[in-house]
Order: C-alpha cells, then sequence, then structure tokens
C-alpha cells in the first residue's frame, strides 16, 4: 500500500452489492422460468449479508449468490495461518461468492468469488487484501468453450502486474490450476481460469481495479457458453455422468476449499456457506470410463493444465 493510500471499505461494499444485482438479473433473463429468493442474515458478532438462490428453473438446477460483509474481533485459524502476524487482530471480510449448477450436462458448473478483508489494531495501520477469480468445471469438454473461458480470463486481467512487475494472467492461471486440485484423487476439479488471494500489489486503488475487473469479466466468461449448450440434447448416460462428476465438485469444497474453512471457523451461517452445493449429486465405487468416450475425453484432454490459447 502506498503512503497517501486508504483503503476505502466503503466503496468496495458498494461495488460488491451492484454486483450481486447485476449477477442474479442476468441468470434470471438467461433461465427464463424462476427468479431468485432474497434470504437477508445477520451474524451475532457482527454484519451480516445477502443469500440469493434460484431453484428448479429451465436452465439452472441450483444457482446461488452469496453477499456477505462480516465483522470479527479475532481472525480465524484459516485466516492467519499464511500470516501468523496477524493474530488476534479485529477483521472485516466483505465478498460475493455464487455457484452456478445448469440442469443440462453439456453445459458447466461455475464458481466465481471477489472479496476484500482488513485487519486492524489499534495504534497499528491496517492490514488488508484483495482475492477472488473464476474457474468452471465442465462435465463434458469442448475446445471452443475452453478458448473462450481462457481468452476472458485473459482479458480480465489485462494491464494488471504482480508485485515483481510481471504480467499478472500467467501468474492467476497457475495459481488457480493450482488452487483447484483435489489432491486426495491426483486430478484438476476442472479447467480452471483465475486465482488470487492476499493480494495489494500496485496499492489499494490497483488491486481494487483488479478485483472489480475479475467480477466484470465473469458474465462475459460464462454466459455465451451457458447460451450454446442449455439446449443440447442428453440422456440417462450424461445425466449419471454429470451427477458423478458432481460429486468432485463436493470433495473439493469441504475439504479443501480455503473460503469453506473460513466460513465456518469464523461462526458464519452454514446455509449460505453451503449454498455451493448441487441439489444432486452420486457416487460411484470405483467407476469404469469408457475408452474413447467424450467421459475419457474430459479426463484426458481437458482436465490437464495447459495454455490453452495457444492450443489449436
Amino acid at each position: 500500500m502506498t503512503p497517501t493510500e486508504i483503503p476505502d471499505a466503503s466503496a468496495v461494499e458498494h461495488y460488491l452489492r451492484g454486483l450481486q444485482d447485476r449477477l442474479c438479473a442476468a441468470i434470471e433473463t438467461l433461465d427464463g422460468s424462476a427468479q431468485f429468493a432474497r434470504d437477508e442474515w445477520q451474524r451475532a458478532e457482527g454484519g451480516g449479508g445477502v443469500t440469493r438462490i434460484l431453484n428448479d428453473g429451465a436452465v439452472f438446477e441450483r444457482a446461488g449468490v452469496g453477499f456477505s460483509d462480516i465483522l470479527g474481533s479475532k481472525l480465524p485459524p484459516s485466516a492467519s495461518a499464511h500470516r501468523p502476524e496477524l493474530a488476534g487482530r479485529g477483521y472485516r471480510a466483505m465478498g460475493v461468492s455464487l455457484v452456478f449448477h445448469p440442469r443440462n450436462p453439456y453445459a458447466p458448473t461455475v464458481h466465481m468469488n471477489v472479496r476484500f478483508f482488513i485487519a486492524e489494531k489499534p495504534g497499528e495501520a491496517p492490514v488488508w487484501w484483495f482475492g477472488g477469480g473464476f474457474d468452471l468445471t465442465p462435465y463434458y469438454g469442448f475446445d471452443e468453450d475452453t478458448q473462450h473461458w481462457h481468452a476472458t480470463a485473459r482479458d480480465a486481467t489485462a494491464g494488471f502486474v504482480t508485485r515483481d512487475g510481471a504480467p499478472a494472467h500467467p501468474h492467476l492461471k497457475k495459481w488457480c490450476d493450482d488452487y483447484f486440485f483435489l489432491k486426495h484423487r491426483n486430478e484438476p476439479r476442472g479447467i480452471g481460469g483465475l486465482f488470487f488471494d492476499d493480494w495489494e500489489a500496485g496499492g489499494f486503488t490497483q488491486s481494487f481495479a483488479l478485483m472489480q475487473s475479475v467480477g466484470d469479466h465473469f458474465l462475459k466468461a460464462y454466459l455465451p457458453i451457458v447460451e450454446r449448450r442449455k439446449g443440447s440434447v442428453y440422456g440417462e448416460r450424461e445425466r449419471g455422468w454429470q451427477l458423478y462428476r458432481r460429486g468432485r465438485y463436493v470433495e473439493f469444497n469441504l475439504v479443501w476449499d480455503r473460503g469453506t474453512l473460513f466460513g465456518l471457523q469464523s461462526g458464519g451461517r452454514t446455509e449460505s456457506i453451503l449454498m455451493s452445493m448441487p441439489p444432486l449429486v452420486a457416487w460411484e465405487y470405483r467407476r469404469t470410463i469408457e475408452p474413447g468416450s467424450p467421459e475419457q475425453q474430459l479426463i484426458e484432454r481437458y482436465l490437464k493444465p495447459r495454455d490453452w490459447l495457444m492450443t489449436a
């Protein structure tokens, strides 16, 4: 943070609330048959949020978009583990997080999160950072969709640099590939995208601008893909594969995701924290995949980190 910059939490809150409104409006328009239910909640220690859920739509089996702005007197272990010098500080954490589970197996599940964190202690300068990103979890792979997704992620980070002055996109792409990885399965959750945390490169104004750019590019990245795939013909085989692969999504969120852990450790609202879970999911013991099938192609071609913008 540059000496003249003071973090403007009110400006961040204003942006995040507006982002939630825009996201919900766009998804309601695309779905065409269902609307988000609004659930406003308060947290005993301080702050609260608004959870919006769309269920059983024509396009989306479940879509959740949550805004939270919580206050705490002591950082939970998940937040201070990487920065022990902050233990014991009071904090304010705010963000927008979403997960969309389309009905059609050819349309991918998606996650996006943008957040701001500030930890304060009397007599000392505040410590703040931004985080966020978006990642895509397809059940069937398409080069056209994958390349569009990564091209939009590149556009979202254009002009931004790391603390060392390097272009941000390669760094945030690799960070995403590394983070959304199921270590117990030794496989990626999806095809990646962007991820960043503890971000303060360039000061508050630049870091806030990166967070906004990621939030503003999400719909550009995702909506064209769903438009292409929402009407695809599918049967019991494709539906069964979708439910099976959704199990991987649940495993990551409950075992590895830092955001889920932070929410539970900080005494967050469980219903809102777990809104990311799909309405239906299945597990099979040692499922076999037919060689040469579209399902095998997902595993062998798409769930392999690569530079898709260089792939013909």
